[in-house]
């Protein structure tokens, strides 16, 4: 027992790790679809489009035909090669989203794991002079011990820094794409260093290592997403090739790093096999899409500078560092220490170059290109000079940032480490935890899961929000299938999100997609014109973006919430039946009893409720 409570003690972080892992799962497997899951950008976009291509079949399928927005080509769906998404080909959809939930959560602590002890591992002066470490580093590594061993110092940092990280609620469908920006910062590190991913000397003599790094770095977008997260990457990557060119040329090395140049076009080449299908799309084909004409906001000066300083201390809900609350105002207090210390010091130089200065500098940058982004003129000079990304948001460098406030926080952590106070860092990373996993944030699925059900359990009622079960209702959906003979015609959703139809293999009209025809975009608007001639709103709303298409009300309310109670104040459906055949529909499946519908050209089949599901459906046919 002694032994055992020794280990504990010494490896108190890997217990702290398992402990909140397995509390998570325990909470999952508890409430199993019972669990409350995110609807916004989540199981009302992806979760549709995985299960309509399961269900048709069309998931590696070519020149193939998706049944959503009317039938929608397989290619403007994402891509196969994708370890998440490969998630929905093998398991069952619930099983699926969460075994991406917990492998962000591994991804993210192995990622943070291996480029920490990339960074700190300083076991002998023969890796000090390979990598740089010299003057007051290899002093500072001398210090620590016989064998210099820094990582052995700062592997708890590490390993609670990768937990917080992997916990943030971030966009779930790319979770894994952000848990694994520390790997592809790894895998460069030691191809410009010339070295294997795991650092074999023979490899390093026989000059094979870095090879090696090249081809985990081709693989490298099965965890990535090109539009998020890997055009950046290549133009970082592009930026820090010149930064050593020029810093190397200093040092009178002088020779542009080849190796990176070579990581460069093996990562694009990367990005372009295994996102084939969106390339195909972006460079080969002439067809308009509704990125053409997706209108953006043009701010003010006042509206941009308001912007930066939002998305500096709040961030967005699809990249959530939970951080406003304590860790922003730790990290500021931090750096006016620094600064305040480098002056005193007569360093003033050092504002420049400190690692934690850096970073935050890094974060405002990448805030500051979100805020100019909506600069009108800004944006249309970006796509002139490059057309096929009219209508890219290259403000998503913000998605970048949750993994530098937590490079950041390593960093406070580590300065406590060596001024010898382990117990105020550790008491501040364990605060970091515990205000990630309690903070409402959006994608905090755990939160809400637990929140809701010891709501219910206290108050005795069930919450409005819907559980990820009857979110779906498959049972009921089952059901109707059934009852009504349903054999796979086209539908319109109302009252819900046409992603309940999709993922109960019902194909729509209807849907969620932010990249697909103009032209369909135009029918579909002439469908439901009755709705959006009355309400400005609507109007702005289809026509500015478009990637809902959905089924408007005519009143203004929002008829998609998905809620326990639907309450409308208006149950006319305003939809323009004739083209609603024209583009092939038969079914309109309404939590809403329409009051209009012989006018419309609609029969109601049947009425259906079910034990287990909130929704009651109306069921109308042509």
């Amino acid at each position: 027992m002694k032994k055992l409570l020794h280990l504990a003690i010494e490896k108190w972080y890997w217990f702290l790790f398992g402990a909140v892992v397995c509390g998570e799962a325990a909470v999952f497997l508890f409430f199993g679809e019972n669990s409350y899951i995110a609807v916004h950008d989540d199981l009302d976009l992806f979760m549709g489009h995985f299960m309509a291509m399961k269900h048709s079949g069309t998931f590696f399928a070519h020149d193939a035909v998706v049944p959503i927005l009317g039938g929608i080509s397989r290619d403007y769906l994402s891509s196969e090669f994708s370890l998440y998404n490969i998630l929905y080909y093998l398991l069952p959809p619930f099983h699926a989203y969460m075994c991406g939930y917990f492998l962000k959560i591994v991804i993210a602590e192995a990622s943070v794991y291996l480029l920490a002890k990339d960074i700190y591992d300083t076991h002998s002066a023969a890796h000090a002079a390979r990598t740089g470490r010299t003057g007051r580093n290899g002093q500072e590594a001398a210090a620590q011990g016989e064998d210099g061993d820094l990582w052995k110092k700062y592997r708890p940092i590490a390993v609670v820094c990768g937990l917080i990280y992997g916990l943030l609620p971030l966009f779930p469908t790319y979770g894994i794409a952000f848990a694994s920006i520390p790997l592809v910062i790894f895998l460069l590190r030691r191809i410009y260093r010339g070295e294997g991913p795991w650092g074999s000397p023979s490899e390093q003599k026989k000059g094979r290592g870095w090879l090696l790094g090249c081809l985990l770095l081709f693989f490298y977008p099965l965890l990535s997403y090109f539009s998020y997260f890997g055009i950046f990457i290549l133009g970082y990557l592009v930026l820090a090739i010149l930064i050593l060119w020029v810093r190397d040329g200093r040092k009178g090395k002088g020779k542009i790093s080849w190796r990176l140049v070579a990581a460069l076009f093996v990562l694009s080449a990367g990005y372009i096999v295994f996102e084939y299908r969106l390339f195909g799309q972006m460079l080969l084909s002439d067809t308009v899409t509704i990125r053409s004409t997706m209108a953006e906001d043009n701010f003010t000066a006042a509206q941009i500078v308001k912007t930066i300083w939002e998305v500096f201390s709040q961030a967005i809900f699809h990249a959530q560092p939970s951080h406003t609350r304590f860790l922003l105002p730790l990290c500021l207090l931090f750096f006016v220490y620094r600064v305040v210390c480098f002056l005193r010091k007569g360093q003033p130089g050092k504002i420049l170059t400190d690692s934690f200065c850096l970073v935050l500098y890094f974060i405002i940058g990448n805030c500051l290109v979100y805020g100019f982004y909506y600069w009108g003129g800004l944006r249309e000079l970006f796509e002139t000079l490059i057309p096929p990304l009219e209508g890219f948001q290259f403000n998503r460098t913000v998605f970048f940032n949750p993994f530098l406030w937590y490079a950041a926080l390593f960093l406070l952590v580590k300065y406590l480490y060596d001024r010898r106070k382990k117990w105020l860092g550790n008491a501040l990373l364990l605060i970091c935890l515990a205000v990630v996993v309690l903070t409402p944030a959006v994608y905090n699925d755990f939160y809400y899961t637990c929140y809701y059900h010891a709501y219910r359990l206290v108050k005795g009622v069930e919450v409005e929000n819907l559980n990820y079960r009857e979110f779906f209702s498959e049972a009921l959906f089952d059901e109707i299938k059934e009852d009504i003979g349903y054999n796979g015609e086209y539908s319109i959703a109302y009252g819900m999100h046409p992603s309940v139809l999709s993922y109960n293999g019902i194909s729509t009209l209807d849907g969620y997609l932010g990249f697909y025809p103009e032209e369909y975009k135009e029918a579909f608007g002439a469908m439901i014109a009755p709705a959006t001639e009355r309400v400005e709103e609507w109007n702005t709303y289809f026509w500015d973006w478009g990637a809902r298409a959905y089924i408007f009300s005519g009143s203004g309310e929002n008829t998609w919430n998905p809620v326990r109670n639907m309450q409308v104040s208006d149950d006319a459906l305003y939809i323009d039946g004739d083209m609603f055949r024209k583009l092939g529909g038969k079914y309109l499946f309404s939590r809403i009893e329409i009051s209009n519908g012989p006018e419309l050209g609609f029969t109601l089949v049947g009425a259906y409720g079910g034990e287990g599901s909130p929704y009651t459906i109306y069921v109308y046919g042509q």
